[in-house]
């Protein structure tokens, strides 16, 4: 049935075929746009281009010893100098962990110790549970200190990341069907 259909198609598609292909070439062409004559290149034969490909094909003594002479050495002090800080700064400031999971969670070897500034995950969340639980005794100001942050990063962590709340809605009819625990 599909094949019927497919060759109904090819006889409509290639009907007259041959007269439209010949109407469609003997049509008049459209004509280019007339160029200004800014635009226009100077032509073969013309002085300035003779002049100008002369000049780019001559070796130019003086300019390739001037060249020849030229060494270039970029040395940057300032990154020098912040490299071998924050490799200092790495060593010398390191805190303790405060809280990890028991055992090797993950599959990862815990931490014993972070840079200061940076908090575990753990860590994270438990100081955001203690925030969320307890705000007026864990400011912004307090978890700063106890983890060695700043206090603009933490205000900026306890605004944009808020761990899990579980919320359960009670049903609202007392025969509404629930799942026991086993």
């Amino acid at each position: 049935m599909s094949n019927m259909g497919a060759r109904v198609a090819r006889m409509f598609r290639n009907f007259n075929l041959e007269n439209r292909v010949h109407r469609e070439i003997s049509k008049e062409k459209p004509r280019a746009a007339p160029r200004y004559e800014a635009n226009l290149l100077p032509s073969a034969g013309s002085s300035e281009a003779v002049e100008t490909a002369d000049s780019i094909s001559q070796k130019n003594d003086p300019l390739l010893a001037l060249l020849k002479s030229v060494y270039v050495e970029s040395k940057d002090p300032a990154a020098a100098e912040d490299s071998k800080d924050v490799t200092a700064g790495d060593e010398a400031e390191r805190r303790p962990l405060r809280f990890s999971l028991p055992g090797e969670p993950y599959g990862l070897v815990e931490l014993e110790d972070v840079p200061k500034g940076k908090l575990t995950i753990v860590e994270a969340l438990k100081a955001l549970g203690s925030h969320q639980r307890r705000p007026q005794t864990w400011t912004p100001g307090k978890i700063a200190q106890e983890y060695s942050l700043d206090l603009k990063d933490t205000k900026a962590l306890l605004e944009f990341f808020v761990p899990f709340q579980v919320h359960i809605i009670p049903p609202k009819t007392d025969s509404a069907k629930q799942i026991k625990a086993s």
